[in-house]
């Protein structure tokens, strides 16, 4: 390449960075003033100050002397502290801006009322913790969810007008139902009436002491969520990859192939997948991070313990920097996929040029 060509890229890549990062600002930005309530939760957090020291000083004997007047003084005194500490003397909108500037550098800060497993109040502890578990369930749902339907899929589109091909047609409606609804079912046939699945949970209780057995057990309680949102990706899943790849299948140059004689395999793969590739990677990697930031309704049915068990109790709690937090992780994610995949289309596509 070229000094001038690089010198090309280089600049292209810069300025998609500049307007992801840009992107990425506002929407952490938005999280902070929703999650905040436009400033409604900091009221609400005075007002439980406010409440914590009236109540500490009708306990405290070195005041029993003192006129109400005299009390209230000192209340309003406390409270002014503990606002000044916790940095809420300050308007919202200044703090808003303090809050984005901190969540762009990661620097996530400590939960209102949450703790981590091991009793920090840090946010980033508290997500680095359910992370994995989500990262776990749901990257596995994503991945079967993905090869399977591609595969069915591909070969659908080959066999159209078959008997397979009009039953995954006619089945597809049955993909508007959630997973978390089927993973009702699911719970009671397989744990109410077959009693040979658990309902939920990571591990069994108390977990196994050899690592085969762990890994074992945590297989065993992925099963229903698994086969869950696999049942209800699967049939609209397969019916648009069909859909995708029929397209394809149906180009001139397919058509020249399939004259020459070339086998069926060589002609799904070379002919067809490949000059899909673009689309497909999009969708998988953008499937795949959304799956890292687990379910709420899921992880709550199957009680798995995941980064959805701690957004869910984050927004009953009002507990805002673990949802600013949670959001940070996503968008960050999120842009550092959609600039890789720029990357990926000019390795894959070679109709990619800058």
């Amino acid at each position: 390449m070229k000094i001038k060509e690089l010198k090309k890229v280089l600049l292209y890549f810069l300025k998609r960075a500049v307007a992801i990062f840009i992107t990425v600002a506002i929407a952490i930005y938005l999280t902070i003033v929703i999650a905040n309530a436009g400033g409604y939760v900091d009221k609400i957090v005075e007002d439980e100050i406010r409440m914590n020291v009236a109540m500490n000083l009708r306990n405290d004997p070195t005041v029993r002397g003192y006129t109400d007047e005299q009390k209230q003084k000192i209340i309003e005194s406390r409270v002014r502290n503990e606002l000044k500490r916790r940095g809420l003397d300050q308007p919202f909108l200044i703090r808003s801006i303090y809050h984005l500037k901190r969540a762009l550098l990661l620097d996530l800060g400590t939960a209102t009322t949450m703790t981590s497993d091991s009793g920090s109040m840090l946010v980033k502890n508290i997500i680095l913790e359910r992370i994995p578990l989500s990262v776990l369930l749901f990257t596995t749902i994503t991945l079967l969810e993905f090869f399977v339907t591609l595969y069915l899929g591909l070969k659908l589109s080959r066999k159209y007008g078959s008997f397979f091909d009009k039953l995954i047609v006619y089945l597809s409606p049955l993909s508007t139902i959630p997973g978390w609804f089927y993973g009702i079912f699911f719970i009671m046939i397989f744990y109410s009436w077959l009693h040979i699945l658990p309902p939920g949970g990571f591990m069994d209780f108390p977990p196994p002491n050899d690592i085969l057995g762990k890994i074992l057990s945590v297989l065993k309680h992925m099963i229903l969520p698994v086969l869950s949102w696999l049942l209800s990706y699967l049939f609209l899943g397969t019916y648009s990859q069909r859909n995708f790849f029929l397209i394809y299948s149906t180009e001139d140059y397919v058509e020249v192939a399939k004259a020459k004689g070339l086998p069926d395999k060589i002609i799904e793969r070379k002919y067809i997948l490949k000059p899909a590739l673009p689309p497909i990677v999009t969708s998988f990697a953008l499937a795949l991070i959304s799956s890292w930031m687990g379910a709420i309704v899921t992880e709550s049915i199957f009680n798995w313990p995941g980064l959805g068990m701690v957004l869910s109790r984050a927004i009953g709690s009002f507990d805002a920097p673990v949802i600013v937090g949670i959001t940070v992780i996503y968008a960050y994610l999120l842009g550092a996929t959609v600039l890789l995949l720029d990357f990926i289309y000019a390795l894959i596509d070679p109709r990619v040029r800058i």
